[in-house]
């Protein structure tokens, strides 16, 4: 699917872009956390400006294609696939600079259930490119704050990609734990930095793993849905060079025409 009307299609087919399954009143709500700085909104980022609830509606508007209207509280939300499509555009143009100086590469995902497939598939033709693929960490634990406490995970990598497992008695044998936090790139880049080891060039996320390391000045481009302002406030700031608005909640499997689109137009595949 490289032809970006087949793409723009199956997007709003798909509850990518187009009509969306996050709730308006789950991303107002989450603009209301943001703007009081409440850390499960802000995934990591320390804000400059002064972002309030109008100001975030506002940036969302114009980077997702919400609708601007205070007054419109309820049901679906919208993200616009032409946002979606300029993103990807601009996403794609910076994995083939990235493998077209070989610089080393670090992914992860807070949503390994649904995007996993989707870095998985970048982090392959990067490495076949030439790129160093980072797996700092590994093995590292991660306390967590959850609002049932502290929760110890591991970080570990699949298939490339930098995700947390769950690691204390009776928690389920997941592939990998839904996570929001800054913590695990903020270990995974500690552990990269140790005895002058190889740091990367480009990060590659979503949620803490994207605002975290653009918050420490990493270059760092990925995935935010419309009920994740952090991610847009970053891009806004300089800290997030590429955001792409999409619904983070699809199947799997929907995210695979995403990333044949983005590396045939990086021209990392035949």
């Amino acid at each position: 699917m490289a032809d970006g009307g087949a793409l723009r299609a199956h997007l709003v087919a798909a509850g990518l872009a187009g009509r969306v399954t996050t709730s308006r009143e789950k991303s107002l709500r989450s603009y209301a956390l943001f703007a009081a700085r409440d850390p499960r909104q802000t995934l990591g980022l320390d804000p400059e400006g002064v972002w309030d609830a109008g100001a975030l509606l506002a940036l969302m508007a114009d980077r997702c294609g919400v609708s601007p209207d205070p007054a419109h509280t309820s049901g679906q939300d919208v993200i616009d696939p032409d946002c979606t499509m300029a993103a990807l555009d601009a996403f794609a143009e910076r994995l083939a600079r990235a493998a077209r100086d070989r610089i080393p590469v670090l992914l992860g995902t807070g949503h390994p259930d649904r995007l996993l497939g989707f870095y998985g598939a970048l982090a392959a033709a990067l490495s076949a490119a030439g790129c160093a693929v980072l797996t700092p960490g590994y093995g590292r634990c991660v306390d967590v704050p959850t609002p049932f406490g502290v929760r110890r995970h591991v970080l570990r990598y699949i298939a490339g990609v930098a995700v947390l497992r769950h690691a204390e008695p009776g928690d389920p044998p997941r592939q990998g734990a839904h996570t929001h936090s800054p913590l695990p790139v903020r270990v995974a880049l500690a552990a990269a930095a140790e005895r002058g080891g190889v740091l990367p060039g480009l990060v590659v996320g979503d949620h803490g793993f994207l605002c975290g390391a653009g918050q420490l000045g990493f270059d760092a481009i990925g995935l935010g849905d419309s009920d994740d302002p952090a991610v847009f406030v970053a891009e806004a700031e300089g800290r997030v060079a590429v955001a792409v608005p999409l619904d983070d909640s699809a199947r799997a499997d929907d995210y695979r025409p995403l990333s044949r689109y983005v590396l045939r137009r990086a021209w990392l595949v035949q």
